[in-house]
């Protein structure tokens, strides 16, 4: 990244995203970047060659790459060196990434969660296994989380948060559904503060980039 001074639509970051799944919010990714946008996605990679992620970035004409060894940290770090990447996006990506790539991008690697960090994070903690952790709780209020990435799984410093309300009767699905809404308003956000600013940057309190706060969020999600 700069460091000092942004990107632009003109000279735009270039950004990776590394999903495992379906990609719904690299679509949120790419779909904000049609418009007047100071990031590009260059490049999508995958530890699965069959995720829908990398068909979203192929109907967009973006390089889609699998990784064949996740646990490979210098075949990864030449791989994001290669397409010159300035920001890395982990969208559903379940994979922990190697300590060496973490500290050849300190700062680059951010992540986003569907729960409000650091409650329900960590190893094997994601998908409806988040939600059914947060409904089993008895908490009022989830959401979604982006944080910059470290050695460990969900504990870097948190970059965003927007909240959800947990409603009476919510199944694992219901809710998993809102805060899937939450994320793709959230990380496109977060994607194109990071562009601007020429780095990440934290968004707090979340009402200054429009999501809700803690407090004003109903009970019962009216």
């Amino acid at each position: 990244m700069t460091g000092t001074s942004g990107f632009t639509a003109a000279r735009p970051m270039r950004v990776a995203v590394l999903a495992s799944g379906g990609g719904t919010n690299l679509q949120a990714l790419l779909d904000s970047s049609l418009q007047e946008s100071p990031y590009r996605v260059v490049l999508v990679a995958s530890d699965k060659p069959q995720a829908y992620a990398l068909e979203r970035a192929r109907k967009r004409g973006v390089p889609a790459r699998v990784i064949s060894d996740p646990s490979d940290a210098q075949a990864l770090v030449r791989l994001l060196q290669e397409y010159r990447v300035d920001l890395v996006v982990l969208a559903g990506y379940l994979k922990l990434v190697p300590a060496e790539v973490v500290h050849a991008f300190t700062g680059r690697i951010i992540n986003i969660h569907p729960a409000l960090l650091p409650a329900f994070g960590g190893a094997g903690m994601y998908g409806r296994r988040v939600h059914q952790a947060v409904l089993a709780s008895g908490a009022t209020v989830t959401g979604a989380t982006v944080h910059i990435v470290d050695e460990e799984y969900d504990r870097g410093p948190i970059v965003a948060q927007w909240p959800v309300a947990v409603r009476p009767g919510d199944t694992p699905e219901t809710l998993a559904a809102r805060v899937l809404e939450a994320e793709h308003k959230l990380l496109p956000q977060v994607v194109r503060k990071a562009a601007e600013a020429g780095r990440v940057v934290r968004l707090f309190p979340a009402v200054a980039f429009g999501a809700p706060s803690v407090a004003a969020v109903p009970p019962e999600g009216g």
